[in-house]
């Protein structure tokens, strides 16, 4: 079903193009394999097996890692409420409701389509977002429902995830192995250089995409509301919250900044914003910003 989010032919774009790219990798990368592995059984089994389990079984992983659970409408209601609006305003499925009993303010959706998707935030964001703010980061991550990003980004590094499983599984049976025969050192060693080489490219593509959907996110949700002011005003609040978290206590979530609102890295990156999965405050900002202009939104709060 069509939702009424705004369609957005350059976050399409990019996706096509990244995904036939990562499977032109991916065809390279398994063809490599057997290859040199000679069993081009096991290699399609073991991948299959993997790629199934991951697009299946994503929102599962997603919640019981990040420690969520599905609340009911008895449970908490004002939330239930602000979804169901959207969800009415947006013509689309309601999402599962769930809640992350952390302190990090954060949300994030997951799923493999709308039809069987997953909205949580965590107890942190609820205490400190007014009800406007959250309205806003809602929106952005059923905007990532609706636009299927969950999908795509759980199929797109599907790929990397693989080629590090063979660069740990070279390395170590090197390692255990004992004494090996020339060929078998060329053979482990061409697995690494391979599997290290196409999850480098992936990462890279992946990163690239991941950014621009979280601006395309925010955009729909800005213009869904038709209050960016507000969505603005949760960025730097929960930004600016995260960033007093020890770093420490950032760790295990720092695994899921691809499907979170905002990193959990708690500081704006510097270089590395180039592998960074969501571009830097201050862009978000500026482009909601013109959006406010553009929609003739009194000034956004939080900006100079």
């Amino acid at each position: 079903m069509q939702s009424r989010f705004r369609s957005d032919r350059r976050l399409t774009v990019r996706m096509t193009v990244t995904m036939f790219l990562l499977g032109l990798l991916y065809v390279v990368f398994v063809a490599a394999l057997i290859a040199l592995l000679k069993s081009w059984v096991l290699v399609v089994v073991i991948a299959a097996a993997l790629l199934a389990a991951q697009y299946w079984f994503s929102d599962r992983i997603a919640l019981f890692a990040m420690h969520g659970r599905v609340v009911e409408r008895e449970e908490y209601p004002e939330l239930h409420g602000v979804i169901d609006r959207l969800c009415a305003m947006a013509d689309m499925p309601k999402p599962v409701v769930a809640v992350s009993d952390m302190d990090m303010p954060n949300a994030f959706a997951t799923g493999r389509n709308p039809d069987n998707a997953v909205v949580c935030v965590t107890t942190g964001l609820l205490r400190r977002l007014e009800p406007g703010e959250l309205e806003g980061v809602l929106a952005h991550e059923l905007s990532h429902v609706a636009h299927k990003d969950v999908a795509v980004i759980t199929i797109a590094s599907f790929l990397g995830m693989i080629a590090g499983l063979m660069v740990r599984f070279a390395f170590y049976s090197s390692m255990f192995r004992g004494r090996k025969d020339q060929n078998t050192v060329v053979v482990l060693a061409s697995v690494m250089a391979v599997s290290a080489a196409v999850y480098a490219i992936s990462f890279l593509l992946i990163r690239a995409l991941s950014r621009y959907r979280e601006l395309a996110a925010d955009r729909a949700a800005a213009l869904l509301t038709g209050r960016p002011s507000a969505l603005a005003s949760a960025l730097t609040k929960v930004t600016g919250d995260i960033a007093r978290i020890p770093t420490r206590d950032l760790r295990t979530a720092q695994a899921f900044n691809a499907f979170y609102f905002t990193p959990a890295t708690g500081r704006e990156p510097g270089i590395e914003r180039y592998f960074s999965t969501h571009p830097t405050l201050q862009q978000r900002l500026d482009q909601l910003g013109r959006i406010s202009a553009e929609l003739g939104e009194a000034a956004t709060p939080g900006r100079a």
